[in-house]
């Protein structure tokens, strides 16, 4: 018989005799040559990820709204602009004041990029530490109890990163692991919850921190007289937030705390990097905001909402809690005309807009915050987690509790 072929007879080299497979042999009780019928294995179900507590931090310094306007109208007197299309934008807003990293009258004394990116270092590691141990605390755990460390911002950079130099401040365990993520602008919070609850899934017994400091006020430019510069000068404040997540076995043997993570998605839509953003100049982040982006909203934010909830088996009337970032009136209105919101859907957002202004990428963690702190949700309420940024794009998180 030729090396490697089969008669089907006993084979001589067998030290059983045994026949080989042949035609009229089976395996399992299968003909050679059958299908073999696939199985579905379905991977063993594990609890969910879980947002247990939310801190919040805000500068001590605070300025009211028409202070502001007063301020900018000096610091741009003389200038070829006008004073009352400034105080015009500013008011349109509907922000009444905001939280400052740093005095009012300080800000004159940061002439260079290099002045306010390190006055932007000082202020993030404290602001971070007060947010971390807020939050920590409220989930009753410690600083040695966090695994993962996720850091989110837009406003400032720093090489060690803000999550490197809260490691020492706060005396976190030598193997903590850390994502400082840059660029996502508003949407950072959302997505942080995202990239957080990922981690979480694939390592259920550890313990997550998301990290947002966003300290807008240093990123002004004195000599952009630009609408978008005028506008971004009215909206954007300062302040910090920070999310511990516990994984599903983290739960196991306490009681349940805070929402489920249940399902989390992103959209991006091509073509459209210059809707917000920041253009790089010699004087540091130049503001890039279109007028284009309530327009860019409403196209884009019912049908990924519906397409999000029709991934669990749900619409829109199965949500009852919204959680929306403080984009601005604009943006806010078409949140609620495009998805149909009730009437109120969005008062967290409103209130957090007119307090502290839109505080990018902490923004949706505030309203988040101030959900989570009231006695609203109930257990099997489902709640929404809705922010846009540069890109542009959305993130969405689908919360239960």
């Amino acid at each position: 018989m030729r090396e490697g072929s089969c008669s089907g007879e006993p084979c001589p080299s067998s030290p059983c005799g045994a026949r080989p497979f042949g035609p009229a042999t089976s395996v399992g009780g299968l003909a050679r040559g059958a299908k073999v019928p696939r199985v579905k294995i379905e991977p063993p179900s594990r609890p969910p990820v879980r947002i247990r507590a939310v801190g919040r931090a805000l500068p001590e310094h605070y300025a009211g709204q028409e202070t502001l306007i007063a301020a900018f109208r000096d610091a741009w007197a003389g200038a070829h602009f006008n004073p009352e299309r400034l105080e015009e934008l500013h008011r349109a807003v509907q922000v009444s004041g905001r939280y400052l990293a740093l005095p009012l009258a300080a800000y004159r004394e940061l002439t260079s990029f290099a002045q306010r990116n390190e006055a932007w270092t000082r202020a993030a590691v404290d602001l971070g530490e007060a947010a971390i141990r807020d939050a920590l605390r409220q989930a009753g755990l410690s600083p040695a109890d966090i695994d993962h460390l996720f850091f989110v911002t837009t406003t400032g950079i720093a090489t060690p990163s803000i999550d490197a130099r809260l490691v020492n401040r706060l005396g976190l365990r030598r193997d903590v692991r850390r994502s400082p993520l840059f660029g996502l602008g508003c949407a950072g919070g959302a997505a942080g919850i995202s990239r957080a609850s990922d981690w979480l899934a694939a390592f259920p017994d550890q313990v997550a921190v998301l990290l947002s400091v966003e300290l807008c006020s240093l990123t002004l430019q004195r000599d952009d007289l630009s609408i978008p510069n005028i506008i971004a000068s009215g909206l954007f404040g300062d302040g910090a937030a920070a999310v511990v997540l516990t994984g599903g076995h983290r739960e196991q043997g306490s009681a349940e705390g805070g929402p489920a993570v249940v399902a989390t998605g992103s959209a991006f839509y091509p073509d459209t990097e210059r809707v917000m953003g920041w253009d790089i100049v010699e004087s540091g982040f130049k503001v890039v905001l279109s007028a284009q982006v309530p327009e860019v909203v409403r196209q884009n934010v019912r049908a990924d909402v519906d397409a999000f909830l029709a991934k669990s088996g749900l619409d829109r009337s199965a949500i009852r809690h919204w959680i929306a970032h403080t984009g601005g009136p604009k943006v806010l209105q078409t949140f609620e005309s495009a998805l149909e919101l009730p009437e109120g859907a969005l008062a967290r957002s409103w209130r957090s807009l007119k307090e502290t202004g839109n505080l990018s990428s902490a923004s949706v963690l505030f309203v988040l915050g101030e959900l989570l702190a009231s006695d609203e949700p109930v257990k099997g309420d489902r709640g929404l987690l809705m922010a846009m940024g540069p890109g542009f794009c959305s993130e969405l998180v689908l919360l239960q509790w």
